[in-house]
C-alpha cells in the first residue's frame, strides 16, 4: 500500500507508514514515528535497574514518569530512602540529555544553605541574603532544564535515547 503522505511503499496489511509514520487509513502523521516510547512501567523499571547509573541519557518521558512514580509512592513511609539514589541518577541522566553535567542538580542547595545560615545567624550579612535568591533561581533553572527537549543525536554523554539505534 502506497503512503499518501510520503509515497513510501508499505506492506498491504500495514497500519502505519514505515517511512513517515502516517496512519495509512487516515493519513495523519504520528507524533514520534518509529521512535521508541517509554511507558510508565518501563520508566519505573529503568529507575530501579539503573539504581547507581549516573552515566548516559534519559528522555523526558522516562524522567517525568519516574517523578510521578516517586510522588505517588511518597505517602509510603521510608519510600524516599528507596527512591532517593535512583532519583539522583535519573535526574543526572536527564541533565545529560540536555548536554549539561549531572552535578547541576545540586545548584539549588547553595541557596538552601544560604537560607539556613541566614536564619541561624540572622540577616547580619548581605551576602547571605543574596545567596537566598539562589534557591528559587536554582529550582527554576533546574525545572527548565529538565522540561526542555534533549539534544538531538549523540552528545558527549551518549546516544540520543529517543533515536532508534542503527
Amino acid at each position: 500500500m502506497k503512503c499518501q503522505t510520503c509515497g513510501n511503499d508499505n506492506a498491504e496489511n500495514a497500519q502505519f507508514c514505515g517511512g513517515c509514520g502516517a496512519s495509512l487509513s487516515s493519513g495523519r502523521v504520528a507524533a514520534r514515528p518509529g521512535l521508541p516510547t517509554v511507558g510508565f512501567g518501563e520508566a519505573i523499571s529503568r529507575g530501579f535497574t539503573s539504581y547507581f547509573t549516573f552515566s548516559g541519557r534519559a528522555s523526558r518521558p522516562e524522567y517525568w514518569r519516574w517523578v510521578l512514580f516517586t510522588f505517588l509512592v511518597s505517602i509510603i513511609p521510608l519510600s524516599i530512602l528507596v527512591t532517593f539514589i535512583p532519583s539522583l541518577a535519573v535526574t543526572s541522566r536527564r541533565l545529560h540529555d540536555k548536554g549539561k553535567s549531572g552535578w547541576r542538580q545540586i545548584l539549588p542547595l547553595g541557596g538552601l544553605m544560604g537560607m539556613i545560615l541566614s536564619a541561624l545567624l540572622g540577616s547580619l550579612f548581605s551576602l547571605l541574603s543574596m545567596i537566598i535568591w539562589l534557591f528559587p533561581v536554582g529550582i527554576v533553572l533546574l525545572i527548565v532544564w529538565l522540561a526542555k527537549k534533549g539534544d538531538e543525536g549523540p552528545n558527549k554523554y551518549g546516544s540520543d535515547p529517543i533515536q532508534p539505534t542503527q
